[in-house]
């Protein structure tokens, strides 16, 4: 963090002249971010009150807090504000917000680089964001009281106003930064000792304030990626080949697309970063008259390595590698698993699948890309600006630091945007016409190109002794490994069998918080899936599937040992060892779905099931502890009818109460839709589903009563943007068992599937 407060004598420099911090990986990534256009887009004015580079207060009093993480609806910029106020003292129709990108002012040793991901945002940005505004209020105190000549310590801020109690003195934030008079700086080691106020004494942190980002969405002046509009714009519009990944251009014939008016070129691609394969994109004068002639070119193919390649096979290929001995690092290796399972009184053994998924959001994939002097500049919203900026840079052929990326609202993100193969057709265009060019992804190009949830396959095989207690587990989870794509050896972590790092983010989950004296947990990549369809990260990542594994498997544990589940996890969830704390939060937040459920408190009608799963959502050490009572019908012909999700999550600290409720019930209704009804399938190397009508998400007329139970108290702050997407399906899923006792292992749960394992 920047840690000097100062007085802005002079508007920052143009982007144009910027030095930009290069990182030193392979990928070459720009590290920081640079300031751009948000809900106030105006540079802070000469005489502004600069406490850190996230926040500035105009000579007007207004506070302008930067927001260094993608805003997709969750809020997350109003978040930050609201953080900021509560130590600043800030009244909150004071505050506004804009969004940050790769300015190296922004580039901050605490909160890292430019991700928004793994419901991280909040908790890791709390401390960092309390701590500018705190050091905000110091220097306005100490200025205030030395234009009212009165000690510091006895002046009080709120509501935008330093006052002076005992003589009745006050100023204004405004008055303040007019008088020119704030002189106060913070060393790092000072600004780390800094006092933060105590839950006790919060007046905006836990207050439903009003989102700061909805008046400008309502009323159109929000600007998100697809709105942009640049002097001298044109249109493209992407060809993609038939294949997901790995075909090449043989040839372009545009004859056709030259009798569109307003053609201007084909170009194909030539993507060193490796993000697409095949591309070729329609230049023209409107988007309309792009996709036009980008339906008029006919080209050909060589579909390449992966041509043949469907769903089958990679299911097929990850058997065979689950079954090998030597296959994968181990993520999780505890005890002797195969001594205990040779002694154990009861065997249990199941195989779990996922299908492929799609992110799908509103607001469609796109980019515009202008090149000024030696700089290009990137219009687009993303999640990962740090990763974008090195993806356009190698897309344009030049240095990182020759790139500047404007960050735009999100119409929606859940990971699909922490890619940036939109913007790579959008460079190379530009180039090759010498004009700003904007690309907007139909929504056939979104949904059969995206970076998709991989398909799963996970095996567990579990021993109980002769009382029924889990003494063994083993779990294998076999997938592509979308963060490995990346390049970025940080992001991976070093397997316990030292075998080299593995992805995490395919297994996190898997090291849940019963106590299990004997666990193991293999990470299996699957090469030709990651080849194939290159997967990404989907609002959940990996504990949407590895906890169906898991807490399907717990439950089939209970009954197998005869005893309920929700009691079975209760005595697992003992807190010893290593699993001492969170074990005990996670019980917590079982209890109070369970009590506001009414789950065991009656007989429920013949068909009808409840059931319970908990889970350490997004990662053991950042955990939101989550639990889920579903309660479903099921008809004789397998079709199952979700009647209620009753949600309970401990969240630690709650900023804003309205917000929190909110997250959880669309990711529970998230984790309705993937466990229910959306599935895409893969054939002849290529997504088959191309638009809503088969690619079927959740519908209002399906969406059930969520009742939600929020637990805070006052711990720090935790995620809550995914973990609820995560216990879902398994709860359905043994909520089906309940009722009618069919055992699914395979998501999405179909009524065919329903029906074929019920007990005559």
């Amino acid at each position: 963090m920047n840690t000097h407060v100062k007085i802005t004598d002079s508007p920052s420099a143009d982007l144009s002249r910027r030095s930009f911090l290069v990182g030193s990986a392979a990928t070459g990534l720009v590290l920081g971010y640079a300031a751009v256009p948000g809900i106030d887009q105006a540079l802070a004015a000469p005489s502004a009150f600069e406490p850190s580079v996230w926040f500035s207060i105009a000579p007007d009093g207004l506070v302008t807090v930067t927001c260094g993480k993608a805003d997709m609806g969750q809020h997350i910029a109003s978040t930050m504000a609201q953080i900021v106020s509560e130590e600043l003292g800030s009244s909150w129709k004071d505050m506004r917000v804009q969004l940050a990108s790769n300015d190296p002012k922004f580039n901050d040793p605490v909160l890292g680089a430019q991700i928004t991901g793994g419901s991280w945002s909040t908790m890791m940005n709390f401390d960092a964001m309390s701590r500018a505004g705190a050091a905000g209020r110091i220097a306005l105190t100490e200025a205030a009281a030395s234009a009212m000549g009165v000690p510091a310590s006895e002046l009080v801020v709120r509501n935008s106003t330093v006052s002076h109690p005992k003589s009745k003195k006050s100023m204004s934030f405004a008055d303040v930064v007019k008088s020119g008079k704030i002189t106060k700086t913070f060393t790092p080691d000072e600004l780390k000792a800094i006092k933060l106020k105590t839950p006790d004494q919060y007046t905006m942190i836990g207050v439903s304030v009003p989102q700061l980002d909805i008046p400008p969405k309502t009323n159109g002046t929000a600007k998100y990626g697809i709105d942009v509009m640049l002097p001298g714009m044109v249109y493209g519009k992407v060809v993609t080949p038939p294949v997901r990944y790995g075909a090449t251009v043989k040839s372009v014939d545009d004859a056709d697309a030259k009798k569109v008016p307003g053609f201007i070129k084909a170009v194909t691609l030539d993507d060193k970063t490796g993000s697409t394969t095949g591309w070729v994109v329609a230049v023209a004068n409107t988007y309309a008259n792009a996709r036009k002639a980008a339906d008029a070119l006919k080209i050909t193919y060589d579909g390449g390595p992966n041509a043949k390649l469907s769903s089958q096979s990679l299911i097929d290929e990850a058997r065979r590698l689950q079954a090998l001995d030597d296959s994968g690092q181990f993520f999780v290796k505890d005890g002797d698993t195969a001594a205990a399972l040779g002694t154990a009184a009861k065997v249990l053994e199941a195989e779990y699948t996922t299908s492929i998924n799609i992110h799908a959001p509103l607001e469609p994939m796109n980019a515009t890309a202008q090149l000024q002097g030696d700089i290009w500049h990137i219009y687009s919203g993303n999640q990962f600006a740090t990763r974008s900026g090195a993806i356009a840079a190698g897309a344009a052929g030049v240095d990182p630091k020759f790139v500047v990326m404007h960050q735009m609202w999100l119409g929606g993100g859940f990971g699909r945007r922490l890619d940036a193969d939109m913007m790579v057709p959008a460079v190379q265009a530009a180039k090759a016409v010498g004009k700003p060019v904007k690309v907007i992804y139909s929504r056939e190009n979104d949904m059969t190109m995206d970076y998709s949830r991989p398909l799963t396959f996970q095996k567990v095989k579990a021993g109980l002794d002769a009382d029924g207690k889990l003494i063994a587990l083993n779990h294998d989870v076999v997938s592509a490994w979308p963060t490995q794509r990346w390049g970025i050896p940080d992001f991976l972590s070093p397997s316990v069998d030292k075998k080299g790092p593995l992805d995490a983010f395919t297994v996190n989950g898997a090291d849940f918080f019963y106590s299990v004296p004997n666990h193991n947990v293999r990470a299996i990549k699957n090469e030709m899936a990651h080849n194939a369809t290159p997967s990404g990260q989907l609002r959940s990542v990996a504990p949407g599937w590895t906890f169906w594994a898991v807490e399907s498997m717990i439950d089939e544990l209970a009954h197998a040992a005869g005893q309920d589940p929700a009691q079975y996890r209760i005595a697992l969830l003992d807190g010893k060892g290593k699993n001492d704390g969170g074990a005990q939060r996670l019980r917590n937040t079982l209890l109070a779905a369970m009590g506001l459920a009414g789950y065991g408190t009656g007989k429920l009608p013949k068909g009808e099931g409840m059931g319970v799963a908990c889970v350490s959502s997004q990662e053991r050490a950042t955990a939101s502890w989550t639990a889920c009572v579903a309660h479903v019908a099921v008809s004789p012909s397998g079709e199952v009818k979700v009647k209620k999700l009753t949600v309970a999550t401990d969240v630690g600290m709650q900023v804003h109460p309205d917000n929190i409720r909110a997250q959880v019930e669309g990711a529970a209704l998230w984790g309705l839709s993937l466990a229910m009804y959306e599935k895409a399938t893969l054939k002849d190397g290529g997504i088959e589903q191309t638009n809503f009508d088969t690619y079927t998400p959740l519908r209002m007329s399906q969406t059930p009563e969520v009742a939600v139970n929020v637990i805070a108290n006052g711990d720090k702050p935790t995620g809550v943007g995914e973990p609820a997407v995560t216990v879902i399906a398994p709860a359905l899923g043994n909520a089906i068992f309940n009722a009618c006792g069919a055992r699914i292992r395979s998501l999405p749960i179909t009524a065919e599937a329903v029906k074929a394992n019920m007990k005559a």
